[in-house]
Parts: C-alpha cells; sequence; structure tokens
C-alpha cells in the first residue's frame, strides 16, 4: 500500500542477522529489511509511547447537580456567621468550603487526556523501534544476556519455532540459543508492587524479558510463549509500541521467525534513494 511506504533520505545499508535452527545452530547470516537500518528516534518513539498510555485513560467527570441538591439562600449580615448558602436549620450548603457542598474544580469530560498522534508519525516511530531491535547498544542498555553465538541482532529462527507448541520445547530451544538467562533474570524480580496497586488487581511486578515476533497469532507457539515470565509477542501485522518499546526505551530482545521477518519487510515498505 502506499500509505506503507516511507523514503528515506539517510545513506543506509542493509544490516544482516544470523539464523538458527531450534537446536542452536548457526545456518546463514541473512539480510535484514532496510526498516532496520533506520535511525532510531527515541524522540518520537517516546510521544508514541505517551499516545498509547493516554489513549487507555478513561475520562471521568462529576454530576452536575452533585452537592446542589440543596435549597438555601444566604441570611446576610447581622448575624454572625458566614453569608454562604443556608437552611432554615442554620446548615450550610452549596458552598465548595462546606460539608456536602459542591466541587469548585470538579473532573470535566472538556479535560483533554489523550495525546493524539498522526498515524504516519505512529508507523515511523513503530519502524524506528523495530530498527532499535537490530541495535546491540540499545539491546545492552536494557539489560539483556546477550549469547555469543549471535553477533548481530535480532536472533532469527527457523519457521520450525512456530510449530512449537509446549512450554518446555520453547525452554529447551531458548537454552540452546544462550537467551534463557534472560525470562530467569525477569523470574528472579518479579516483586510486590508498592502501594494501594496491591489491592487493586496488580499485585506483581515482572520485569520485561524476550519478544517474539510471529507471523500469525494461531501459530502454536503464541500458547507456549504466553506462560513465560516477562515475554510478549506480535505479529507484523499488529505491531504495538507498547512491546517494542516499554517506558519509551527500545532495544528488547527479539527472536523474529523467519517467515514474520519476510513480513514485515512486505508490511513496512522502505525504499532507499
Amino acid at each position: 500500500m502506499e500509505e506503507d511506504k516511507y523514503l528515506l533520505i539517510y545513506p543506509i545499508e542493509k544490516r544482516r542477522a544470523p539464523l538458527f535452527n531450534l537446536n542452536g545452530d548457526f545456518l546463514e547470516y541473512l539480510e535484514l529489511p532496510l526498516l532496520f537500518s533506520y535511525p532510531i528516534r527515541i524522540d518520537i518513539i517516546r510521544r508514541a509511547v505517551h499516545s498509547a498510555l493516554t489513549a487507555r485513560l478513561q475520562i471521568k467527570a462529576r454530576d452536575v447537580l452533585a452537592g446542589k441538591r440543596r435549597v438555601g439562600e444566604s441570611w446576610g449580615i447581622g448575624y454572625s456567621v458566614a453569608r454562604v448558602p443556608r437552611l432554615d436549620n442554620g446548615r450550610a450548603v452549596l458552598s465548595p468550603n462546606v460539608v456536602g457542598g459542591r466541587r469548585q474544580f470538579a473532573p470535566t469530560v472538556l479535560e483533554k487526556l489523550h495525546e493524539e498522534m498522526n498515524r504516519k508519525e505512529m508507523k515511523l516511530a513503530i519502524i524506528s523501534a523495530l530498527a532499535a531491535l537490530a541495535d546491540r547498544n540499545f539491546v545492552i542498555k536494557r539489560g539483556y544476556v546477550l549469547p555469543d553465538k549471535a553477533k548481530t541482532l535480532p536472533i532469527v529462527v527457523v519457521n520450525d519455532f512456530e510449530n512449537l507448541s509446549t512450554t518446555k520445547q520453547v525452554r529447551d530451544c531458548l537454552k540452546r540459543l544462550e537467551i534463557w538467562d534472560n525470562v530467569s533474570r525477569a523470574q528472579e524480580r518479579i516483586r510486590i508492587r508498592a502501594g494501594r496497586g496491591k489491592v487493586r488487581g496488580r499485585r506483581y511486578i515482572t520485569p520485561k524479558s524476550l519478544l517474539f515476533i510471529v507471523s500469525s497469532t494461531k501459530s502454536p507457539v503464541v500458547q507456549a510463549v504466553r506462560n513465560l515470565p516477562g515475554t510478549d509477542y506480535l505479529t507484523p501485522d499488529n505491531l504495538n509500541i507498547l512491546k517494542l518499546a516499554p517506558g519509551g526505551l527500545p532495544g528488547r530482545l527479539a527472536v523474529v521467525s523467519q517467515k514474520a521477518l519476510e513480513l514485515i519487510e512486505r508490511r513496512y515498505v522502505v525504499e532507499k534513494p
């Protein structure tokens, strides 16, 4: 599609990534799509993350008659009491500084909470976050333990990886790829949240670990990786900036299937000048 094409003005070259089989053996180097060489715009990524987070907020307001369902009037002067609306028995009502009165600056539905972002700008942020997956410096900055066999990133696996149906099979494959320590590190750092969130359904905090990019959500491996601590999965048709760059910090350690890599190149066409 024409809207998915981005023309770069930077003289860039294609990067290469290693291709591994399920036993963790190196097969060959693959040429990554040109978008993985795109300049990493942290400013756009952070703005996209902020836009995605604020889109989840629900606007709330108060009832327009809250605190006003009383019939009161000021007594005026000469009674040695404040000149606020009162009932016949002397109880103060309606005013913001009395018990049961209205709120002075109540929340309103007119308040703008969502920071909107252009559609093309959001796609630009996703491309920039995908480029960070191939940058070793950004991945190390997030604290990942990289294997010696992976000189370049991301880690590309054969299409048979998507047919793994159990968590044990995925775990054995990750151990052969020498990246299982990142999952163990996330499990060891699971901790109880500080504050009132403990009683609101979000008791534990789980750090982010690996990111799996597969061709389809119907792949059997999706059911297997969702039980691993801190892992996320994406498809080329549903790339989420909150999973590509959690907290606005790009550079997750990604495991990409060969078929998903082809679909990404087909969806996000980046031409070299």
